[in-house]
């Protein structure tokens, strides 16, 4: 079954992979993507984590 990630694993993930590439300025939207991909990609995962909002990019979603 496929499970959909939550916004928490989304945040938790986009925060480690923004922090790991340096905390560069404006792009949690980027990182908020790039974790959503990682995530929609992980066994047991779904693929519909994609519906939800990235941050930054149009304002609805939950800041880094």
């Amino acid at each position: 079954m496929n499970v959909p990630a939550t916004e928490e694993q989304i945040r938790a993930l986009a925060y480690r992979l923004w922090e790991e590439a340096g905390s560069p300025d404006d792009r949690s939207g980027d990182f908020w993507v790039m974790a959503q991909e990682q995530l929609a990609n992980e066994p047991g995962m779904g693929n519909n984590t994609r519906d939800q909002a990235s941050p930054g990019r149009e304002g609805s979603g939950p800041a880094l």
